[in-house]
């Protein structure tokens, strides 16, 4: 062997997981769209650019038989994706990579911005059909027609596409960025809401002398916007839209402002040739979510969600609507006490005699055929795929005899399969990219709460964790808190700590969903309570294993479960170190500053907010603490994390010293928001996680990043 390639082989680390850089390089795959006759599947692909500075996308395609390895079928730097296969084969997507045809012009070095683009079904290249100044942010088409549409926003006061382009280039050149607001959200997650507004177009043809109109570009086949939602203004704002088989009629979800700044959402059907809007379900108290429309186009899957109270959790529904009109809105699913579990509705099946759905189950998120033909049976439930995997991104073969889907778990990230739907066997396809190799192993591990309820984790364990070599524990707690460890995550991946020898341990405490309605409700409104002794209770119980070291352990967790670290860091101090990331700190000053404090002012009263609120215990806190936050937060605004800071170095038993000096450490992201989205932000967040924990938890000194210049 030449010495090169020797020194090659000494740098290439055991797994992708033992180096950071190998980590984030791994493919990531989102998304799936089936063909119509049911040849071609067709998903997203993320992979890092030359630099490593950003994520790219491209579309590949993959052999529903398995037969044929999976291959790329867009090429160009900007990336592409939502991929929606037309009524006849043509494949659509969005992109904001420069247009081949275009020859500049006064707006050339613009930013670009997403157009719609189209790859022929014969083959041929990729091609804009349709751009515009504001972008295009979601196309959608019909299953039976010729019939596409898209999401697009326009500024509110804009009377049609040359006046929105107009006013867009006047604020530009003019930089005005001020948003004069009369309605509430004023943002959201990490976007500031306004001043443009969704709307839902139809694309149409265009006429040769409107080639050069804002709304259309390729004056081989130009095409053009009719705006079917004028008047919507804020109304389809993160709105759910759903398009009937036949391209008639969309079913979308609209937000209802109410008094005193609160909002749910009602179901609307807007009609395509008329634009004509007629609220189907509009309950007090009550949202609604269209699912998908059946292969008749008669009813239509709906999901409901209830208002919560300080004292009820919300309730999730899956109902069939008649659309027809000949009957009203069913349950779906009436054996609640059979099968209690929240629904997300994916794909009919073709005869319509079912629906698939996934949801959260004990640790997995499988698919589940649920009966829609009339008789006994209505509303039974199956269980389709056996295995403790999670389910995405459900469609199913033109003859109903195989679906096709994207799975993960803490095994594997997405990748996709092929589902026999008569025998539950799932095959995995060929995919684009391989599954990353790790060392060690997954267990399922549970315990039981003092009140008797079950307490069931993942642990993940390091290669060689014995009686003889036991390894430090990290307790790492999940967002929502409605939420469960179930599928593969790339910003809470336990793979790249147990490469270092952690064992990590991921619990589904009290507020969790998968386990039922009332392992919801054991932690509703008291979050300081059931959530908190589960997660004590299954530390407890793993730490008397053999292979784990109890006397080196430290907790960790994001949004809620920072909330959950701070609880944890003001209750006791057996753990060596905590990690909390976009934390809620102060429930009473969270309330109103977050960016949808309608929902969270109905969860808890001003007494119980106060009563969970770790603010009050810090002078309890003895465990030092890395504080992690985004300025661009707006989930947990950022004011939770500048406070939490400033009261660790002066009220925390671990306070700043005479120096000025302390245990506990921030680490801030000026431009990040509650996820650390850029490739190189995310190797840092791990480094200092590293050596944070190193310190505190091990007794040994790693350096921080060397990207941070200290």
């Amino acid at each position: 062997m030449a010495s090169d390639d020797a020194a090659i082989l000494r740098e290439k680390p055991a797994t992708p997981f033992h180096d950071l850089d190998h980590y984030l390089a791994i493919p990531r795959v989102s998304g799936l769209a089936l063909s119509p006759d049911g040849r071609r599947l067709v998903t997203t692909v993320a992979t890092l650019n030359s630099k490593g500075t950003e994520y790219v996308t491209a579309l590949w395609e993959v052999d529903p038989a398995g037969q044929r390895q999976a291959r790329r079928i867009t090429r160009r730097a900007k990336g592409e994706a939502g991929a929606v296969f037309a009524a006849n084969g043509d494949v659509y997507f969005t992109s904001a990579r420069p247009d081949p045809e275009s020859t500049g012009g006064k707006d050339s070095d613009d930013e670009p911005v997403a157009a719609l683009w189209l790859l022929p079904a014969d083959g041929g290249e990729a091609r804009v059909v349709l751009s515009r100044t504001g972008g295009v942010e979601k196309v959608m088409a019909a299953r039976d027609a010729d019939a596409a549409f898209v999401v697009a926003s326009v500024l509110a006061g804009s009377t049609d596409e040359d006046d929105d382009a107009e006013r867009r280039k006047s604020r530009k050149d003019n930089k005005v960025a001020a948003i004069l607001h009369s309605e509430y959200p004023v943002r959201y997650w990490d976007a500031d809401l306004g001043p443009a507004q969704p709307r839902l177009f139809a694309v149409e043809p265009g006429s040769e002398g409107e080639s050069g109109k804002p709304g259309t570009v390729d004056s081989a086949a130009p095409l053009k916007l009719r705006n079917l939602t004028p008047t919507a203004g804020s109304r389809l704002r993160e709105a759910e839209s759903v398009i009937s088989p036949d391209g008639k009629t969309i079913y979308t979800s609209f937000a209802k402002p109410l008094a005193k700044a609160d909002l749910r959402s009602v179901l609307v059907a807007v009609d395509v040739a008329t634009g004509t809007q007629r609220v189907l379900l509009d309950r007090e108290g009550m949202s609604y979510f269209p699912g998908p429309v059946s292969p008749d186009g008669r009813f239509l899957a709906v999901v409901s969600e209830s208002d919560t109270t300080p004292q009820e959790a919300p309730q999730v529904k899956l109902h069939l609507l008649d659309v027809s009109g000949q009957a009203g809105l069913e349950d779906l699913t009436p054996l609640a006490h059979e099968w209690d579990r929240w629904a997300h509705p994916e794909a009919w099946l073709p005869d319509g005699s079912a629906l698939l759905v996934t949801a959260d189950d004990d640790g997995a998120s499988p698919v589940f055929r649920v009966t829609v033909a009339a008789g006994v049976a209505r509303g039974s439930v199956t269980r389709v795929t056996p295995d403790a995997a999670a389910y995405t991104d459900v469609v199913v073969s033109p003859d109903g005899a195989a679906a096709y889907a994207l799975r993960s778990s803490y095994e594997f990230p997405s990748e996709p399969v092929r589902i026999d739907l008569a025998t539950g066997a799932v095959t995995r396809l060929p995919a684009p990219a391989e599954r990353p190799q790790f060392e060690g192993s997954l267990e399922r591990v549970e315990t039981t709460a003092a009140d008797g309820a079950r307490v069931p984790a993942y642990l993940a364990l390091p290669a060689g964790a014995s009686a003889g070599s036991p390894a430090p524990l990290l307790l790492w707690i999940h967002g929502g808190p409605l939420g469960s460890w179930n599928a593969w995550t790339w910003r809470w991946n336990p793979w790249p700590l147990t490469a270092k020898g952690y064992a990590v341990l991921l619990p589904d405490p009290a507020l969790s969903t998968g386990y039922g309605q009332v392992h919801i409700q054991r932690g509703w409104g008291d979050w300081g309570k059931a959530p908190y002794t589960d997660l004590m209770a299954i530390t407890d119980s793993v730490v008397q294993r053999p292979d784990i070291d109890e006397s080196r352990t430290a907790a960790m967790g994001g949004s809620f479960g920072g909330y959950m670290a701070n609880w944890v860091a003001g209750q006791t101090d057996r753990f060596k170190a905590i990690v909390t990331h976009a934390s809620l700190w102060a429930l009473d000053q969270f309330g109103p500053t977050t960016d949808s404090s309608q929902y969270w002012l109905k969860e808890m009263t001003a007494e119980m907010a106060l009563e969970n609120s770790p603010h009050l215990h810090v002078e309890n806190i003895r465990t030092p603490m890395l504080v992690i936050h985004g300025d661009k937060d707006y989930r947990v605004p950022i004011g939770e994390g500048l406070r939490l800071w400033y009261e660790l170095l002066s009220k925390s038993q671990l306070a700043s010293d005479e120096n000025g000096q302390t245990s506990h450490r921030f680490l801030f992201y000026p431009d990040e928001n509650h996820w650390i989205l850029q490739p190189q932000h995310a190797k840092v967040w791990y480094g200092v996680v590293e050596h944070f924990l190193a310190r505190n938890v091990l007794g040994r000194e790693l350096p921080p990043p060397a990207e941070l210049g200290l």
